[in-house]
């Protein structure tokens, strides 16, 4: 058999580089994701080094949606067989540039562009490929992880770019619940025998640039993530969102149909996807 191949985006710190390396040395081909080609390189150097596998490189800045766009076609390019994407990168409530509103290179609300915004694109443009991959059943149905947070909020469809009381917090809770809404609209519409689709809150404030007080560890992230990313005893499950290694119930927004189908329409405007 050939090894999975495994696109993690986010992958040149905490929890993204961790997890790239636990996959590496499990024999996935990884493809490593980042936004700085000096992290970029210094992650595929500590791969090969701990691994003793190669890896391939991908930079894109997601805060544009032309970089996230040309990004999967680079991927789907060099692989057009892909068994799993882990979205992964993300930002916290106050990094970077503090907890103040800020924009993306397309005029969104920055922590909804980079935290839903690039992952619904990606999967998206991405899913020939993940098809190409679960029918062709090598490693079981492809997989489409959700990496989001138990720090959820409510999407004001009224005001989604939150130009109207915002805060930093606010903003990041709001991004991480719509990658959850996003996993179970994947769900609905793809064969779980060809594509699956999942969310999970890996662990708690976990020792990222983005937490200023950890409490869990990275390593306890990775077993969640890497769980549901390659797991066999997890092929074909969808739909579902885990607290750890636990199923979980979201927010209930997330299981509203009407919902999900405004979130959809409002990706459709912003990014056409």
């Amino acid at each position: 058999m050939t090894p999975p191949i495994v696109l993690v985006t986010g992958a040149t710190d905490g929890l993204g580089r961790a997890l790239a390396r636990d996959l590496a040395a499990r024999g996935c081909e990884v493809l490593v994701h980042g936004r700085d080609p000096d992290r970029l390189a210094s992650t595929v150097d500590e791969i090969r080094t701990a691994t003793g596998h190669d890896v391939a490189s991908y930079r894109a800045d997601l805060a544009e949606l032309a970089q996230v766009r040309d990004l999967a076609d680079r991927v789907a390019a060099d692989h057009p067989r892909l068994d799993v994407l882990v979205n992964n990168a993300g930002i916290g409530a106050e990094v970077p540039g503090g907890p103040g509103r800020q924009e993306s290179a397309d005029g969104h609300e920055l922590r909804f562009a980079v935290n839903y915004l690039a992952g619904h694109v990606l999967a998206r443009r991405l899913l020939p490929a993940l098809q190409a991959a679960g029918a062709a059943g090598e490693h079981g149905p492809a997989r489409i992880v959700m990496v989001s947070s138990a720090g959820q909020a409510a999407i004001d469809f009224d005001d989604p770019m939150l130009r109207r009381g915002y805060s930093g917090w606010r903003a990041y809770c709001q991004s991480k619940l719509a990658q959850i809404l996003d996993a179970f609209d994947l769900a609905e519409e793809l064969d779980p025998a060809v594509v699956t689709a999942t969310a999970l809150h890996p662990a708690t404030y976990m020792p990222t640039k983005i937490v200023p007080s950890p409490i869990s560890t990275i390593a306890e992230g990775v077993a969640a993530t890497a769980r549901l990313a390659v797991d066999p005893e997890l092929a074909g499950v969808t739909g579902r969102y885990f607290n750890g290694v636990r199923e979980a119930e979201p927010d209930p927004q997330a299981r509203d149909p009407d919902a999900r189908a405004r979130l959809r329409a409002l990706a459709e405007e912003l990014a056409g996807a």
